[in-house]
């Protein structure tokens, strides 16, 4: 295992190798302890040590607390009929993709760190009706507006990336990870908060628990102004910008219009989409976008309207963003996209493209990302969608936000 230095076949004495090697711990079975240890005597000499374990939780399980993380479960099947429907073209989808390396990015949006603590499940308090665990192993990622610059990057593109955190240890994380991906990182200070950090208790492959450590409250007009020139003093070298809102206090309104302003003054692409799970957002704060990507949740809660048809919603949506195009997100029953045009209303839908998700979180970052950078090069929407049901099929397939390769989605284009 990946906690195993060295292993071997002792042919003489085991008192002879300890003399020699004089190793600082030496780990017996339990039914040892109660037993005469020789080793004992010579460990004492040196300082060494005896130890005894049943091994109930041993470097194995660990090693499958690690492959949980590492592997990734495909059960990817393409549309054929949207395919068809479309005459998508598989060379010409990698073609799109290769192009992302064109791109210049700026992605703004909420920081969040996701962390999994995994767990071994110990049984029930016998004092309370408590479920009991122990936590054995932790891991962190990226997450947030965050990981939609880092799949913007490992597709290719050039990013810059702005955002807001708190003075922690988690600010450190997220601009190390993002230095190491070679990210122009801008992430302004802010002492009134902390760095989001949501945390997963998992046990035996199920998330047990979820703690939020966020704050919601706006940003001061003085971050809001570092934030407005900073973009400012990069934009003319922008070729896409993407809005990346889990509303938590990162974008006003008057954030939004004035950059929104600078950008169609100067012919940029603009992209967009706000989260509304455990949080309010409102993606109809959000005018003049070339694409938004909101949930069904998403659009009901922005236009009030919880009756209405999926078709009915994304009109009403144009007309109060005045977006381009807008696609609605649908979970595990895929997408719709909504794309007026000549006066017509045409929609069309594309399913989940992986039947055995392992993970859904990240999946609309993914999505988004893919979808809007392809729309930048040319493809057309029902291409770029396509593209963008396709990274979201790779995401979901694998525990924890790890940016998309440009290769995985060229590798997954076999229809």
């Amino acid at each position: 295992t990946s906690f195993v230095n060295e292993a071997f076949i002792l042919e003489n004495s085991v008192l002879d190798y300890i003399k020699k090697n004089k190793p600082d711990i030496i780990v017996k079975g339990k039914e040892y302890e109660h037993r005469f240890n020789p080793e004992l005597e010579i460990l004492a000499s040196y300082g060494g040590k005896l130890l005894f374990t049943s091994g109930a939780l041993g470097f194995a399980s660990l090693d499958i607390l690690k492959k949980e993380f590492e592997q990734t479960t495909y059960a990817l099947a393409h549309s054929k009929d949207y395919i068809a429907r479309h005459k998508l073209n598989s060379k010409k989808l990698v073609r799109h993709i290769k192009a992302f390396k064109k791109l210049k990015v700026l992605v703004l949006g909420d920081t969040i760190i996701d962390e999994y603590i995994s767990c071994d499940a110990v049984g029930m308090s016998q004092e309370d009706p408590t479920i009991v665990v122990t936590p054995v192993a932790n891991n962190k990622f990226i997450g947030g507006a965050a990981i939609v610059a880092c799949h913007a990057k490992t597709m290719g593109a050039e990013v810059n990336y702005i955002s807001i955190t708190g003075e922690d240890d988690n600010r450190n994380f997220t601009a190390n990870y993002l230095q190491q991906l070679k990210i122009a990182n801008h992430l302004f200070a802010d002492s009134t908060r902390v760095t989001n950090h949501k945390i997963r208790y998992r046990a035996e492959n199920k998330t047990l628990l979820r703690v939020n450590h966020v704050r919601q409250h706006s940003i001061s007009k003085s971050l809001e102004q570092q934030i407005i020139n900073q973009v400012s003093e990069i934009i003319d070298d922008i070729d896409l910008v993407v809005f990346s809102d889990f509303s938590y206090g990162l974008f006003s309104p008057h954030l939004i219009q004035t950059l929104s302003t600078m950008c169609i003054s100067k012919g940029i692409f603009m992209v967009a989409d706000s989260q509304s799970s455990s949080q309010i957002g409102d993606i109809g704060k959000f005018h003049n976008m070339d694409l938004i990507t909101p949930t069904e949740r998403e659009v009901r809660l922005s236009l009030a309207d919880f009756s209405s048809g999926l078709v009915v919603l994304a009109e009403n949506l144009k007309l109060k963003t005045n977006a381009k195009h807008i696609i609605t997100t649908l979970g595990s029953e895929g997408v719709m996209i909504f794309n007026p045009y000549e006066n017509q209303l045409t929609t069309d839908t594309i399913p989940a493209l992986n039947t055995n998700p392992k993970n859904i979180s990240g999946a609309g970052d993914s999505f988004l990302i893919t979808t809007a950078m392809a729309l930048k090069v040319g493809a057309n929407i029902w291409e770029a969608a396509y593209l963008g049901s396709l990274a979201a099929a790779i995401q979901v397939s694998r525990l924890g936000n790890i940016p998309i390769q440009s290769d995985e989605l060229i590798q997954e284009l076999n229809f």
